[in-house]
């Protein structure tokens, strides 16, 4: 398998610690989305969404993590049941505004994503495939609350045993 970074992510953030955890906490914060212009072309009709997918590399992801502590609680939960850096691939996924599109650069906002994050791929957010009701959420029913991040999941990598 072999993934090709289609661009680069450029936001107000540089560290993780202060960083938005998500991008409902965001609260307006911009960035751009810097695409390699040979695919410029695949970003017709794009302009008309006001949210789109971004897809894109963990960099600076601390190595995987089988159990971690998430933001929003003081429990050691299993990775796959959070949404912590620490993946076996660290493959990150933010519903970003889209405020417009000049050239072969996108605008966004409400973006939780570090400066200079490798974007993988682009999808439109679509509220009638990407939206379901649910009746039960996990752990995150009784989570606490917190909307920056805190160092927790920081650059540096964890020691080996």
């Amino acid at each position: 398998m072999e993934l090709v970074p289609i661009g680069i992510i450029r936001t107000p953030f540089s560290q993780p610690e202060g960083t938005p955890i998500q991008t409902a906490m965001a609260k307006g914060a911009e960035g751009r989305v810097e695409i390699d212009p040979q695919y410029a072309p695949a970003l017709r009709d794009l302009e008309r969404f006001d949210r789109v997918w971004l897809l894109y590399w963990f960099d600076r992801a601390p190595d995987y993590q089988p159990h971690v502590v998430p933001f929003l609680d003081e429990i050691e939960r299993g990775l796959f049941a959070t949404r912590a850096p620490c993946r076996p691939n660290p493959l990150g996924i933010s519903p970003v505004r889209l405020l417009r599109i000049e050239g072969h650069v996108l605008f966004v906002a409400d973006v939780d994503i570090l400066d200079g994050t490798p974007l993988l791929d682009i999808k439109p957010y679509a509220p009638r495939f990407d939206c379901f009701e649910v009746g039960r959420s996990g752990w995150l029913d009784s989570a606490g609350s917190c909307d920056r991040a805190n160092g927790r999941f920081g650059p540096e990598k964890p020691e080996a045993p």
